[in-house]
């Protein structure tokens, strides 16, 4: 089957004999509508977890990104000597956009998720903290650790790049395979139609071979199935659509904390990516149908 414009004028006007040769009812039509749905429904969760895991890994990495962490580990008597040295060396180092010690509260904040809000610090060998906001590029974390390593030996620079690298690569992993199941989700349709094709062009054989016989070419009649089916495709993946987004409208907003599990969904010129389902599940149905409409008229021939 040749598509040219008027292929393309014959596939959205229709033609009212042609559409004949298709049953308009039965179990191929309902498996096409159903299995176009079904799949357009999982496929805009598997997108909105696609599109949520790339705004998780833009964010862990723009956040772990601008900070840093010192730690001060010294004896009791000389953690607030060096403490007060680290951040003497922070306040002159290039990149360092501010810089400030933990408290005690704050630790102990930190800390409370695993061994409680009454932790006795003072008793305890926790090293203090120091919160380091950087201005980007002009940050050299391999001259401060020398620096700290030089000026204050109790001193541990922690930049997060090994915190960051491993989070932003599963997420950008979580992202890949949100893609690819909606990628699968679109084969499926196009197996799916593909045999509904077959089973409609077997069950109406001797149709064909009359349509034949008056002169009909097996063009027209492929452009009949192929029709047919692609429109099935479309009204079924545009209802499942529609039941998605509904689904993903009602799920719970986002949180500020970074999980995977927080924000699942669209968000802006997102909210065009489902939208364009309907019209991607329709040119599969459409190219799966002309595929087996071809090769079947041949088998009949």
């Amino acid at each position: 089957m040749k598509f040219n414009l008027a292929t393309l004028r014959g596939l959205i006007a229709g033609d009212q004999y042609a559409a004949r040769v298709v049953p308009p009812s039965g179990f191929t039509a309902q498996l096409t509508l159903f299995a176009s749905g079904a799949m357009a429904f999982l496929a805009v969760f598997a997108l909105a977890l696609s599109l949520a895991s790339g705004r998780l890994a833009q964010r862990w990495g723009d956040e772990l990104a601008g900070t840093a962490t010192i730690r001060i580990v010294a004896p009791q008597d000389q953690r607030a000597e060096q403490t007060a040295a680290a951040l003497t060396v922070l306040e002159t180092t290039p990149g360092v956009a501010s810089a400030r010690a933990l408290s005690d509260a704050e630790q102990q904040a930190l800390l409370a998720p695993w061994f409680g809000s009454d932790l006795p610090l003072d008793t305890l060998p926790v090293p203090r903290l120091i919160e380091i906001f950087t201005t980007g590029q002009s940050f050299d974390a391999t001259g401060l650790r020398l620096r700290l390593a030089a000026e204050v030996p109790g001193a541990v620079l922690d930049d997060h790049g090994r915190w960051r690298a491993p989070l932003v690569a599963a997420a950008q992993r979580l992202r890949f395979l949100g893609w690819l199941a909606a990628g699968l989700i679109l084969a499926a349709v196009a197996s799916m139609v593909t045999l509904a094709a077959n089973a409609a062009l077997a069950a109406n054989a001797q149709v064909v071979a009359v349509l034949r016989l008056v002169g009909a070419t097996d063009s027209y009649i492929a452009q009949a199935f192929v029709r047919r089916f692609t429109w099935r495709a479309l009204v079924g993946s545009t209802v499942g659509v529609a039941l998605g987004i509904a689904a993903v409208w009602v799920l719970p907003a986002g949180s500020d904390a970074p999980s995977f599990l927080s924000g699942i969904g669209f968000e802006g010129v997102g909210w065009l990516v489902p939208l364009a389902l309907p019209l991607v599940c329709a040119l599969v149905a459409l190219a799966a149908t002309a595929v087996a409409a071809d090769r079947a008229l041949k088998e009949l021939s």
